[in-house]
């Protein structure tokens, strides 16, 4: 596992506390949240060509809360990660219990790490897990979400204006080739919406027609 878009996750071999071929993950993770579980969970989806074989994902925990992701096959983490894994079930899901301290050092991975309820909604899409995962997260743990939050949507302003930006060169390209071709007049606007000239001054002149007039 050495992949250059996230860090290795290295944790230590735990104690096994549960194993099952499961339809979905919510179980195992309401289990965890229930039990306070300092450890981690392998999630082995049976069917997807990406993670055949032996590869796994690996959710880490910290007092019942998801911390880190990781996806064994590609090195992914965080929300790539959970992205990748998920895909229909069933899968084969084992949770191990770790001293916190065996965590400690993976637990700085930053590039791994997810918010509290996005384990459940992602992999499990279940609102109601995540609100209870995010209520027993600790202060810090909902602060760094939040943040990342606002880190989507600055990124996310950042790109319309760059879109907008792009239009506006655009614009600019189209009114330089219309003066080329001499039809800027029409890009102006100075032509009624329709394309037709004003049936009250059919000439140009500026000067209405009896007729017209009388109508108006």
């Amino acid at each position: 596992m050495s992949g250059d878009a996230s860090p290795t996750l290295r944790i230590p071999r735990g104690n096994l506390l549960r194993s099952r071929v499961v339809s979905e993950i919510g179980t195992t993770l309401s289990r965890a949240l229930d039990r306070e579980v300092t450890g981690y969970a392998t999630v082995v989806p049976q069917e997807t060509l990406l993670l055949s074989g032996e590869a796994k994902g690996v959710i880490t925990f910290d007092d019942g809360v998801p911390v880190l992701a990781y996806n064994t096959v590609s090195d992914s983490g965080g929300g790539d990660a959970l992205a990748e894994l998920a895909v229909p079930g069933p899968y084969r899901v084992e949770l191990y219990a770790v001293d916190a301290d065996g965590l400690e050092a993976a637990h700085r991975a930053d590039a791994l790490r997810v918010p509290p309820g996005a384990v459940a909604t992602e992999l499990a899409d279940d609102q109601r897990l995540a609100d209870r995962t995010r209520a027993a997260a600790p202060d810090e743990r909902l602060a760094e979400a939040d943040e990342d939050d606002t880190d989507a949507v600055t990124a996310f302003l950042e790109d319309d204006d760059r879109i907008a930006a792009i239009r506006e060169q655009a614009r600019a390209e189209a009114a330089a080739r219309a003066e080329e071709w001499g039809i800027g007049d029409a890009l102006d606007g100075s032509a009624d919406e329709d394309g037709c000239d004003d049936p009250a001054d059919p000439d140009g002149s500026g000067v209405q027609s009896d007729a017209a007039a009388s109508e108006r």
